[in-house]
């Protein structure tokens, strides 16, 4: 902090960004969205868990959902009952499209099915809910964008942290200059919840009410392998596996790193750099137990940091965001966030931080993103996590496995999407082959 400014101004400048950040950036409410002759219709694509919480918080909206649809026979019945008992159900979601009477689609399928069935969504008049990340390759997001824009449809991805008060009022303080210059951001996961990792588990029968050949669909065609499939009552073990997913980093550094871009103003990163490996783990999965990726922007560097092995965290949170600018620090996670001067009395600094400014009050992100989404379908602008926001976010997090899996520094062209040199290899990283007979086509 300059010489200039005491703890007592910077209190009071915690008190004025309070004040300058309204809450009327809080979400749409229920109450508003839809009228009493208004009537939507909804279709839900993958009937997991993810894919009835969304389904449920769009019924809190009085959104009907007329379809379900699932590859695997009991999320199907899941799903059928979490609607009402009363939707028409199908396990081929093309049938589904062909509905007309559905208005929006939510895809919350794995991660390898987020992008065919959203660009044809998109093709067959329906406007698109879309779980993050929202592909498995770069290119394929790209697709997604191209199809929102050709058929004038509204996408909203679920990066739904954007719809918190708390992340707003966060994001803003960042950008009114709380903190002073940010040159530094630092996002975590620690975590040591499988120390004997997901296993080994042989290739086994198909399970009885599974199309594997469905769920397999655009990705190689494979034996049935539990953890491939990874349904259960844990963290699905399909994202450990490249033919998938792209592990921690396509799934949870995607909510982290959308913030770390919403705040800080930009749209992706220059050049990306990542080390790590499954140095401890011995199952069959893909991706590594620890992780280290650095994001490198025009004006600050961001770094993302991964333990499957070691849950111990010198910030007392298990997964986070830090804001590190030249008069203060933010910490940021759904709890809230605390922001602390960079320099305090003596007798503080030991004694303890104290924040100068903190909102620990949250409220419900996903109703209110979906609430941000109705409008949108009314109004026809563009939503909060618009599907080009959320596409630049999950490739950022798409390019740290290239350079992973490449070993390479990409460098990368952000407003053409494109690698600057890299190898073949690293190339080829940004798309992937679809298994005939499917194509992703807009």
């Amino acid at each position: 902090m300059s010489e200039e400014i005491t703890r007592r101004d910077f209190m009071k400048r915690a008190a004025v960004a309070t004040a300058a950040t309204s809450l009327s950036m809080a979400g749409i409410s229920s109450r508003s969205v839809l009228g009493a002759n208004d009537r939507i219709r909804l279709g839900v694509i993958g009937t997991g868990r993810q894919g009835i919480d969304n389904m449920q918080n769009f019924m809190q909206h009085g959104v009907e959902v007329a379809a379900v649809c699932d590859v695997y026979q009991p999320n199907l019945e899941k799903g059928l009952k979490a609607a009402g008992g009363k939707a028409k159900t199908f396990t081929d979601f093309r049938r589904l499209l062909e509905e007309k009477d559905i208005d929006v689609v939510i895809n919350a399928t794995p991660d390898h099915w987020h992008a065919l069935p959203a660009v044809e969504a998109c093709k067959a008049g329906k406007d698109v809910y879309v779980e993050k990340p929202t592909c498995v390759a770069v290119e394929e997001g790209k697709k997604i964008v191209e199809a929102a824009r050709k058929y004038k449809r509204v996408v909203q991805v679920g990066t739904w942290q954007r719809s918190n008060l708390h992340f707003q009022k966060a994001a803003q303080a960042v950008q009114d200059g709380l903190i002073g210059k940010v040159t530094f951001a630092r996002t975590w996961n620690y975590s040591n919840i499988y120390p004997q990792g997901i296993g080994n588990p042989p290739d086994s029968d198909i399970p009885p009410g599974l199309d594997w050949d469905m769920w397999l669909g655009p990705a190689p065609k494979v034996p049935f392998n539990s953890n491939r499939f990874g349904v259960g009552d844990r963290w699905s073990t399909f994202r450990y596996f490249y033919d998938y997913a792209n592990g921690w980093l396509g799934d949870w550094c995607v909510h982290l790193l959308d913030i770390v871009h919403w705040a800080m103003k930009v749209d992706g990163p220059t050049a990306v750099t990542a080390s790590g490996a499954k140095f401890y783990l011995q199952d069959n999965s893909d991706t590594p137990d620890t992780l280290q990726v650095t994001f490198e922007y025009p004006t600050f560097v961001c770094t993302y940091e991964n333990r499957l092995c070691n849950g111990n965290s010198m910030y007392g949170h298990g997964y986070g965001i830090e804001f590190h600018g030249t008069d203060g620090t933010m910490f940021v996670d759904r709890e809230g966030f605390q922001v602390y001067p960079e320099k305090v009395e003596f007798e503080r600094k030991h004694l303890g931080r104290t924040p100068a400014m903190q909102m620990d009050q949250v409220n419900d992100g996903l109703l209110d993103h979906v609430a941000n989404m109705l409008e949108c379908m009314r109004t026809r602008k563009n939503p909060a996590s618009d599907i080009a926001i959320g596409h630049r976010t999950s490739s950022a997090c798409l390019l740290g496995n290239v350079a992973l899996r490449s070993k390479e520094r990409i460098v990368w062209d952000v407003a053409n999407e494109r690698l600057v040199g890299g190898s073949p290899a690293a190339q080829k990283l940004l798309s992937r082959e679809y298994r005939a007979p499917w194509k992703l086509v807009v």
